[in-house]
């Protein structure tokens, strides 16, 4: 029997959540999307994916700014470890700590995934664009690399 995963719908109100981020802040999703935000999803902080797409957020930083939108990025990761990540990458942006993926699920990031034939839950690496505390639209499934240019092209930069 496989769980079905709730993916989001343009317009859904943003589910409620209260993470902890790298600082070990407690965070809540109505207060961080006041401003428009891409929440991202990704699986293991350090691992090259989720490197690369790290990266590639904190390099178009500006950019995001510009458009309005602020990056937030969620993954399983205790604070410890994003932390690490963080100075490791001297990336600024803010990264929530979800060890229970309770976010992840809320949002339709985690579910069954295939790795060489065989079938496990996981995080399913995803993008939620939100603007006014609603989402303005979900993807699913996205690469690591070459994401943050498809979301700048999507936003009209």
């Amino acid at each position: 029997m496989t769980e079905q995963v709730q993916r989001l719908q343009a317009g859904q109100d943003v589910p409620e959540f209260e993470l902890q981020d790298q600082n070990g802040v407690l965070r809540r999703a109505s207060e961080l999307t006041k401003t428009p935000t891409i929440l991202y999803f990704f699986p293991a902080a350090g691992s090259p994916g989720c490197t690369k797409e790290a990266s590639d957020f904190e390099a178009n930083l500006d950019e995001f700014s510009s458009l309005g939108f602020q990056i937030v990025g969620v993954s399983p990761d205790s604070v410890e470890k994003l932390k690490n990540f963080e100075e490791s990458h001297e990336l600024t942006f803010t990264l929530l700590s979800d060890p229970d993926v309770v976010a992840h699920k809320a949002f339709g990031a985690h579910g069954e995934k295939s790795l060489y034939g065989r079938l496990y839950k996981g995080v399913l690496r995803s993008t939620i664009l939100i603007k006014d505390g609603k989402v303005l639209e979900a993807l699913y499934n996205v690469k690591a690399t070459g994401h943050t240019n498809m979301l700048l092209r999507r936003l009209g930069n």
